[in-house]
């Protein structure tokens, strides 16, 4: 007789490789079993990559992209789908088909556009795609400052433009809209707490979600570890605000738990992490 799998919940990530093992699918991979899911994966780039940057990309073709989907979702399907570097404007396309055609319930939308030594990672015809045609079908996109500020145009210099920021964004159709206040650092803590501050809009208000201030460059892959926490979070049956809240809390600790294993940004320790809750 077989031996039964423990049920655990199930967390697509659709993203590049990282060979520095600091961000995208690695990290994606480390985030969703920390917190106790069963990690599946689309590679849509592979990367010639370190801690001090992205020194090469190759393109996974879209249609393998799509065959890949297709792999997982008609044997294993998932409880939630997170998408972070999807390279160009097929790539973006053929993901969106796959997620209407296989109707994943909770989707993340990390737009990744820059890598931290500013290389690009989203061609500029894809944007306009991703914006149309996968926002609309995600339950929470979570850009940063400057990948906020990209997609509308918008300088973002306090509490309010993010807010600005986010209502232009949630126009563009997602259910929910997450500002990371990461690049403000603590110029945006409230009450004069050491603290960085996210901005999560719903269409209606918005919620404030605070995390220690860490002072530290070990910062590679935090946006990766977010969203596909917040996904695995989603994955479990959390209300979304608060998996957002867990997956901040979670983020915290990775960080505090950081180190650098070469001569660029260090990265998160998500295994370490998991003391927490």
């Amino acid at each position: 007789m077989k031996n039964q799998a423990p049920s655990l919940t199930k967390v697509l990530s659709i993203a590049g490789s990282d060979s520095g093992g600091g961000a995208g699918i690695q990290a994606d991979i480390k985030t969703i079993t920390a917190l106790g899911g069963f990690a599946t994966t689309v590679i849509t780039a592979l990367t010639a990559q370190n801690t001090t940057g992205v020194h090469s990309i190759y393109e996974v073709p879209a249609s393998f992209v799509g065959q890949q989907i297709d792999a997982v979702m008609s044997d294993i399907g998932t409880d939630a789908a997170k998408t972070g570097m999807l390279m160009c404007r097929d790539i973006v396309e053929i993901v969106s088909t796959k997620i209407r055609e296989y109707q994943i319930k909770h989707v993340v939308v990390d737009p990744v556009m820059l890598s931290k030594n500013g290389k690009n990672l989203l061609s500029p015809d894809a944007v306009h795609a991703l914006t149309s045609q996968l926002f609309p079908l995600s339950s929470i996109v979570t850009p940063n400052i400057p990948e906020a500020e990209c997609i509308t145009g918008l300088k973002i210099k306090s509490v309010s433009h993010a807010e600005e920021a986010a209502k232009c964004i949630y126009q563009l159709g997602p259910s929910h809209v997450l500002i990371k206040g990461g690049h403000a650092g603590k110029s945006w803590s409230m009450k004069n707490k050491d603290t960085v501050i996210d901005i999560l809009y719903d269409g209606k208000s918005f919620e404030y979600i605070e995390g220690a201030y860490i002072p530290t460059q070990n910062t590679h892959g935090t946006g990766c570890t977010h969203a596909s926490a917040i996904a695995a979070f989603l994955a479990k049956g959390t209300d979304l605000t608060e998996a957002v809240v867990q997956a901040k809390k979670f983020v915290t600790l990775s960080i505090q738990e950081s180190f650098n294993p070469g001569k660029g940004y260090g990265t998160l320790d998500q295994f370490r992490a998991v003391q927490f809750p």
